[in-house]
């Protein structure tokens, strides 16, 4: 048995803040702002994962008002989710992740998110995709507001 979900988030980008996105720390003048370290790209793949499986989202596991989850690493959150999902039966086939942002540019930071991504979802690399896109200028992510994330993966029943 097979189940797909997707997940989005999307987080302002301010001063004083670092920029951490699929468990790597991306130099750059702006940091995304949040409860957690805010990591876009991961929140974005623990709703999928939690989609696939109706298990709800990543704020009514990890609430905002819960102070144990203020500046947590994104990493420990999906660690956790994996935990549910593999205790629900199922693997991930692969997941994939796009991140929206005018700026910094991430294409040399791709592997190193990969293996990132890989590593703490206990799979093969090749099970992981990242992409990073601008918008061409266009919406908050183009006038360097903010950065989104998109996510999809597929589960398998094990």
């Amino acid at each position: 048995m097979f189940r797909i979900g997707q997940g989005y988030d999307v987080h302002r980008l301010v001063e004083d803040r670092e920029l951490w996105l699929c468990g790597v720390r991306v130099p750059h003048s702006l940091g995304l702002l949040g409860h957690s370290d805010a990591d876009v790209a991961i929140h974005a793949l623990c709703d999928a994962l939690l989609g696939a499986l109706a298990l709800g989202d990543i704020g009514k596991h990890f609430p905002d008002s819960d102070p144990r989850y203020k500046g947590i690493d994104s990493r420990i959150l999906l660690e956790h989710v994996m935990e549910l999902v593999r205790g629900h039966g199922y693997e991930p086939g692969n997941a994939d992740i796009t991140i929206a942002a005018q700026k910094p540019k991430l294409a040399s930071y791709i592997p190193e998110m990969q293996r990132m991504l890989a590593d703490v979802m206990h799979v093969d690399i090749d099970r992981v995709s990242v992409k990073a896109t601008t918008t061409e200028r266009l919406g908050f992510e183009g006038r360097e507001e903010g950065i989104s994330a998109t996510a999809v993966c597929l589960l398998q029943k094990v």
